[in-house]
């Protein structure tokens, strides 16, 4: 069984797809407000093909059917992971998640993109330029979502103006 780490995609795969069936069989639903094709039809349709792609992918691979490498990428895996990267970017989602009550959407969202540029690298010489683009892209997501989709985001301080 050395090398067949894809039978543990296999067991994930499964116990997803259980989940999801198991969760869709169990929904209560009211037949006389639903239509033809109720809530239960996509879960079902998701959870069973997961169950016939998890048995299908682990007959692969007791066949001895293996995974193929990636070939696309170019990363030299001699070097060590970026972690201050991955820290930064860790303590950005973690701000803004403890920010978007207090400060609503636009301005959470803002220091987010604004915090994500920075964490991936961007050094604009311009210091207005990235807090500029990342105000106008907070404000535009929270006018698509709050809006026109009807997905109501908090919108903090700046509630009345926008």
């Amino acid at each position: 069984m050395r090398g067949s780490s894809e039978l543990g995609v296999c067991a994930l795969l499964l116990a997803v797809g259980v989940l999801v069936l198991t969760d869709a069989l169990t929904m209560d639903t009211v037949a006389s407000v639903r239509g033809p094709v109720g809530p239960r039809t996509v879960p079902v349709i998701v959870g069973a093909a997961l169950v016939v792609v998890a048995v299908l992918l682990a007959v692969d691979v007791l066949r001895g059917g293996r995974g193929e490498a990636e070939g696309g990428e170019d990363v030299d895996l001699s070097e060590p992971g970026d972690w201050r990267t991955v820290a930064l970017l860790a303590g950005v989602f973690l701000a803004f998640a403890a920010l978007v009550g207090p400060l609503g959407f636009p301005l959470a969202g803002a220091l987010l993109f604004w915090g994500s540029a920075y964490a991936l690298g961007s050094r604009s010489h311009a210091l207005t330029r990235d807090p500029l683009i990342a105000a106008g892209l907070s404000v535009a997501t929270y006018a698509v979502f709050h809006l026109l989709l009807g997905v109501h985001l908090p919108g903090g301080p700046l509630m009345g103006v926008l």
